[in-house]
C-alpha cells in the first residue's frame, strides 16, 4: 500500500454539505414517520420533498451534470453521504438511492448514446426506477463466478433464462440490469455480461417481495425474487463488451461500498448523537445515565469506532480517486464499518431502553439495517478473506506488507 493520504474537507465541500444538512433538517427528519407509512399520502409527500431537492440544486449528487445530475466528483459525493446517510430516506429524497445510483453510474460508464438516452436520462431525472439482478437463491452471492442465469445468442437477440432474488427495487421498476453467463466456457471472470432488460418484456416475472426481518418493502424499498424465462432482448442491450459483466460489476461495487460506508458513518454519528443526548437527559437510581461507567465506556468505544471508520473510509476513497488499487482498503472498510455500525447503534438502543426498540425512535429501523449491512455487497467473511489473501501474497513474494 502506498502512504495513506486522507482527503480533507475543502471549504466548497463543507458549504455544500451544510446545504444538504439544512435540507435534511427541514424536510427529511421531520417526515420520516410519514415516509415509512407507505400510503398514498406518504408517496405524495416524498414526491414533494424530491421536487424541493431539485429546486434547491441538490438532486442526483452521485452523477455529473452531463448525465443530468449535480455531482462534483467521487470525493465530494463521499463527503455528502455523511449527511445523506443519517436518514434511511435521505438517498431517496436526493435521487441517489440504491440501486438506481449504481445503475446510473454503470450506464454512464459503459452505455452507448442510445442506451443513455433510453435508460440513463429518465433514471437520473427520477422518472423511472431500476433494479440490479445478480444474486441468485441457489448460488452463494459471495461467489459470482458460480452464477447460473444464462443468456444465449439467437440471431440479433439474447434469450435469457434464470432465477434471481434480492433484486432491490424490482417492484415497479421500469428496467433491470441483469448479470448473465454469456460465455460458459470462458475463464470465470470473462463468462458474464450485463444486459438491460425492460421490466415489461415477456418472460420477466417479479415473483414476490421478500420479507427482510419481517418487513416487506414496496417500490424502491423492495427486495424481490425475479424469474427470467425465455426473455428475449436485443444484443444491443448489452452494456460494454460481451464478457465484461464481472469487470463492470466490480467497477460499480467498489465505489458503491465506499458510498455505503460513508452513509453508515452518518448513521453512526446520528445514533451517537442520540445516545449522548439520552444519557444526559435520562436518570436512573438517582443520577444521569451519563454518569454510569458502562455508558461512558460505550460512548468512548463508539467515538473510537466512528473515528477509525471515517479515517479508513476516506483513505480508501482517496486511493480510488487517485486511480490506485484500492481493493484491500475497500474490503477492510466494508467489513470493519458494517460491524462498527451494528455496535454503535446497539449501544444507542441500550441507552434508550424500551424507547430504542419502539417506532418512536429511528434506532430500531437503523438496527435492522445494520445487521443486513454485514451481508449485502459481500459478507464480512469474504472481505476478510480477500484482505488476508492479498497480504499473504505479498509475504510469499518476499515483499511484506506496510500499513503506512
Amino acid at each position: 500500500m502506498s502512504d495513506p493520504a486522507v482527503p480533507a474537507v475543502t471549504p466548497a465541500i463543507r458549504e455544500l454539505r451544510d446545504r444538504y444538512a439544512a435540507f435534511m433538517d427541514a424536510h427529511v427528519y421531520p417526515n420520516e414517520a410519514a415516509f415509512a407509512r407507505g400510503d398514498d399520502a406518504s408517496q405524495e409527500l416524498i414526491g414533494e420533498v424530491r421536487r424541493r431537492a431539485r429546486e434547491a440544486g441538490l438532486w442526483a449528487p452521485h452523477i455529473g451534470p452531463d448525465a443530468g445530475g449535480t455531482g462534483q466528483g467521487f470525493l465530494t459525493y463521499a463527503f455528502l453521504n455523511e449527511q445523506i446517510g443519517r436518514s434511511y430516506w435521505g438517498q431517496l429524497a436526493f435521487g441517489c438511492q440504491a440501486p438506481d445510483a449504481g445503475n446510473g453510474e454503470i450506464l454512464a460508464l459503459a452505455g452507448t448514446a442510445e442506451q443513455k438516452a433510453a435508460w440513463l436520462a429518465p433514471l437520473v431525472a427520477g422518472d423511472v426506477r431500476s433494479f440490479f439482478a445478480m444474486t441468485e437463491p441457489d448460488v452463494s452471492g459471495a461467489d459470482p463466478a458460480g452464477l447460473e442465469t444464462r443468456a444465449r445468442a439467437d440471431g440479433g437477440a439474447w434469450l435469457i433464462d434464470g432465477h434471481k432474488w434480492f433484486s432491490t427495487g424490482a417492484d415497479g421498476a421500469a428496467f433491470g440490469i441483469v448479470m448473465a453467463v454469456t460465455d460458459p466456457d470462458a475463464p470465470p471472470r470473462e463468462r458474464m455480461s450485463l444486459i438491460v432488460v425492460p421490466a415489461g418484456t415477456p418472460g420477466v416475472e417479479v415473483v414476490r417481495r421478500i420479507e427482510v426481518f419481517g418487513h416487506e418493502g414496496r417500490g424502491w424499498d423492495s427486495h424481490c425474487e425475479v424469474r427470467f424465462a425465455g426473455v428475449r432482448v436485443p444484443i444491443s442491450n448489452t452494456l460494454g463488451e460481451r464478457g465484461d459483466g464481472f469487470r463492470l460489476a466490480q467497477r460499480r461495487l467498489g465505489p458503491g461500498r465506499i458510498h455505503h460506508a460513508m452513509r453508515w458513518i452518518g448513521q453512526m454519528q446520528r445514533a451517537f448523537d442520540l445516545m449522548c443526548s439520552r444519557s444526559l437527559e435520562r436518570t436512573a437510581f438517582g443520577e444521569p445515565l451519563a454518569d454510569k461507567g458502562a455508558v461512558q465506556t460505550w460512548i468512548a468505544d463508539s467515538a473510537a469506532q466512528i473515528t477509525a471508520c471515517r479515517l479508513m473510509t476516506l483513505d480508501a476513497a482517496g486511493r480510488i480517486d487517485r486511480g490506485e488499487d484500492a481493493r484491500v482498503a475497500i474490503s477492510l472498510i466494508k467489513s470493519f464499518a458494517a460491524v462498527a455500525l451494528h455496535d454503535v447503534i446497539d449501544r444507542a438502543v441500550q441507552v434508550h431502553g424500551a424507547l430504542g426498540v419502539s417506532g418512536d425512535s429511528p434506532l430500531a429501523a437503523m438496527y435492522l439495517g445494520a445487521r443486513y449491512a454485514r451481508i449485502l455487497d459481500g459478507p464480512d467473511e469474504v472481505h476478510r478473506m480477500v484482505v488476508a489473501r492479498r497480504i499473504l501474497e505479498r509475504y510469499r513474494s518476499g515483499d511484506g506488507w506496510s500499513f503506512e
